[in-house]
């Protein structure tokens, strides 16, 4: 038979069991919680020095079906080299992205704002539409349309202020 003294140890040994029970239920969940919060990515990347042009300014052209887009794009110094090509989306109109590329592998250079010229060239309908990207970014692409008789050509750069 079972006394009042072991029906209070057996009390206290199943409460003691049920406290450690319970304190790795806690550590369970309170793992499992911290597994689950997601980390924000620590940004890797250093701002370049392009990040500053938001917009490339160009004359349009479009002549018998040919569109002919010249400018120049302002760069930080004058050993920035500028690269571009274009793709086209099969669309009606077409959608056509002129992809701009900056880099400069020089150790030191001047810091002299540079006028980079470009000259992009495509066939596609006369109300494609027309979109820019700078180094992968997009960027604002003013394009202002050719005045009658003015060419490719005879196109004069002109510094804007």
């Amino acid at each position: 038979p079972l006394t009042m003294n072991h029906k209070g140890i057996i009390t206290a040994i199943v409460i003691f069991g049920l406290i450690i029970v319970g304190m790795f239920v806690f550590a369970f969940l309170k793992k499992s919680e911290i597994e689950n919060v997601e980390v924000p990515p620590v940004s890797t990347t250093t701002p370049s020095p392009y990040d500053s042009i938001t917009r490339i300014d160009g004359k349009h052209f479009f002549i018998e079906g040919t569109h002919t887009i010249v400018g120049e794009v302002l760069v930080p110094t004058p050993c920035d080299l500028l690269n571009w090509d274009h793709t086209i989306a099969e669309s009606m109109p077409e959608q056509v992205r002129v992809n701009f590329e900056l880099y400069n592998n020089t150790e030191n250079c001047t810091q002299v704002v540079t006028p980079q010229k470009f000259f992009v060239t495509f066939t596609a309908s006369e109300n494609a539409g027309m979109t820019a990207t700078l180094n992968g970014r997009p960027v604002t692409f003013n394009l202002v349309p050719a005045a009658p008789g003015e060419t490719p050509e005879n196109y004069e750069f002109s510094p804007k202020g």
